[in-house]
């Protein structure tokens, strides 16, 4: 029964508090996955400043020794190694391909767990709130965040185990449920060519999507065509570096709340923790349907929605 808060800040005025409001949201979801948690931010001017790429990384590393090693495979884009516990943050002034390769080349056995120019990925094993704490999220401003609090049920609980899955550049998901037929899909992926870092079957979801949307679909065919291959039941919040997408199972076995202002939208899975977001008192409130899926965009904050 894990947790998953979501918020997309519409208003520029409000997005240097995106920090404090997922804290108080992350706060409430707790109870829902104590063993580990994790989170993306996306447009952070601490975690990903203009003009760099940010890899993240789980491992013990030697974090000076990194930077020697990446400076020397990156000259001029002046790498820096931040440390949050068990991930590692790496910025770069470079294409997120060039660092994520010049980290593979320099840490070989490293657990890639974020990449991209507009996302910083962070997660571990742990009480979801000191994590936030260690990650100093009360501070961050952004765009838009998602979270997610495991309770974990057909995996280790493991950092690397933690949601959410990131396995292409700015793109993220979480999942609330299971699927019962991940294991084939795995197969048929693998056939494809696509390399799995974790037997966790929400991975499976992420790398379809990444994989659909490779192929041509955008964001919300994607999660159309994830519902005809998947069985199972879930909550998925998928987050793009502009997007933002909610879709249940089709018979919306589990809990989710959306609610919607001008200013901001956002989804958890239980309304306490949209109680304390400004301007709650007079948002639409809602719970999404089954089998439709709902897409928000910074660029264009009409809800967009797909039944299938």
């Amino acid at each position: 029964m894990c947790g998953i808060a979501a918020l997309q800040i519409r208003n520029p005025a409000l997005r240097d508090a995106l920090g404090m409001y997922m804290h108080g949201m992350l706060c409430e979801i707790v109870e829902r996955g104590p063993d580990s948690a994790g989170i993306a931010l996306y447009g952070s001017e601490r975690m990903t400043p203009d003009g760099t790429s940010t890899v993240t990384v789980i491992g013990d590393l030697d974090p000076y020794a990194l930077t020697t090693a990446l400076d020397a495979a990156l000259p001029g884009a002046s790498p820096t190694v931040s440390v949050y516990a068990e991930s590692v943050l790496i910025n770069a002034a470079t294409d997120a391909g060039s660092l994520e390769s010049a980290v593979r080349a320099s840490l070989p056995s490293a657990h890639i767990i974020g990449r991209g120019q507009n996302v910083a990925v962070l997660k571990g094993v742990g009480h979801p709130v000191e994590l936030a704490d260690v990650y100093g999220l009360t501070d961050i401003s952004g765009t838009q965040a998602l979270s997610h609090t495991r309770m974990a049920t057909e995996s280790a609980v493991t950092a690397a185990g933690a949601h959410p899955f990131t396995v292409a550049e700015d793109l993220c998901l979480v999942h609330n449920g299971s699927f019962s037929n991940h294991a084939s899909i795995r197969r048929a992926l693998r056939a494809d060519g696509v390399e799995f870092d974790s037997e966790n079957d929400s991975e499976v979801a992420a790398r379809y999507i990444a994989a659909q949307m490779a192929a041509g679909d955008d964001l919300t065919t994607a999660l159309g065509h994830l519902q005809d291959v998947f069985d199972g039941f879930y909550t998925l919040v998928v987050t793009t570096a502009d997007s933002m997408a909610v879709v249940r199972d089709p018979i919306a076995c589990k809990p989710a709340i959306i609610a919607e202002t001008d200013d901001w939208v956002a989804m958890a899975s239980e309304y306490r923790a949209l109680a304390g977001l400004p301007g709650i008192e007079s948002a639409r409130v809602f719970e999404p349907a089954p089998g439709v899926v709902y897409t928000w965009r910074l660029d264009a904050p009409v809800l967009e929605g797909a039944e299938r």
